[in-house]
């Protein structure tokens, strides 16, 4: 670890260091930050674990980069982050590290978000202004959206059965189909919102994590249409040029393959 934050400040040596890392900021890496968490996913649900370390090495790399910023502008350094790490690690295991009740998973994610509501509380010298505050606006949509779900579920506000959180979804597409009936732009794009809002809801209640389930979809269907471009390829046809009915043809095809390939023996 000292290795790698010898190299960061070296990098970033105002004489001999690399112009592009001298030139960044906290605001300029953040969507950096971002594209390597997103790899680190990717390399995880396609299960390509040997590229998984390059990955996690490249995501830990930005946690250096931010802690030598601080570092030169006086505000913390990699140290500091980790001994935040290491206290904050070990208030919220008190069933490992202290005397506490061991309790199962589910319980134990619920005590984990009291200590970060307790944390977020003493953050703001007790005046915690609602359940919702920490909540980042730059989230993921889908993510944001069950966070803010999670949040307000923990002080009861919630569907006591999955049986609501349905009837619900039934019912937003009800609103929405009324709304595109009266062509109302405005309004179709908030019961959309609506709509997708008490989908990612129905997600949590079935315990389906709603940006995986979305990007293994999206997934899904870039193989099946790259199956249909590669095909009409294989025929010598342009894909342009390639009738609906057969690129339908084309589509249900290879979701019986997929099926095929998914039965045992």
């Amino acid at each position: 670890m000292e290795k790698i934050l010898q190299i960061m400040r070296r990098l970033r040596d105002p004489e001999n260091g690399c112009p592009w890392d001298l030139e960044q900021s906290f605001a300029s890496i953040v969507p950096h930050t971002i594209e390597e968490a997103y790899e680190v996913a990717d390399c995880v649900e396609r299960g390509a674990l040997d590229e998984l370390p390059g990955e996690l090495g490249d995501l830990l790399f930005q946690v250096v980069f931010y802690s030598q910023l601080g570092r030169e502008q006086g505000l913390f350094d990699f140290e500091d982050v980790t001994a935040v790490l290491a206290k904050k690690l070990t208030q919220r295991h008190p069933h490992v590290f202290a005397d506490a009740p061991v309790l199962d998973a589910n319980a134990q994610a619920q005590r984990w978000e009291e200590y970060k509501a307790a944390e977020r509380e003493q953050a703001n010298d007790g005046a915690q202004l609602s359940e919702l505050d920490g909540v980042p606006r730059d989230m993921p949509a889908l993510t944001r959206a069950k966070k803010l779900q999670q949040r307000a579920s923990r002080v009861g506000f919630d569907w006591p059965r999955i049986v609501g959180v349905r009837a619900k979804v039934l019912e937003e597409f009800g609103e929405l189909d009324a709304a595109i009936e009266e062509e109302a732009s405005a309004e179709i794009e908030e019961e959309f919102g609506d709509l997708l809002f008490a989908c990612v809801n129905w997600a949590r209640h079935l315990g389906v994590e709603p940006e995986s389930a979305l990007r293994a979809a999206s997934r899904k269907f870039e193989r099946r249409f790259n199956y249909i471009e590669r095909t009409i390829s294989a025929s010598g046809d342009s894909l342009s040029e390639t009738s609906l009915e057969r690129m339908d043809a084309l589509w249900d095809a290879v979701k019986q393959i997929e099926k095929s390939d998914r039965k045992p023996g």
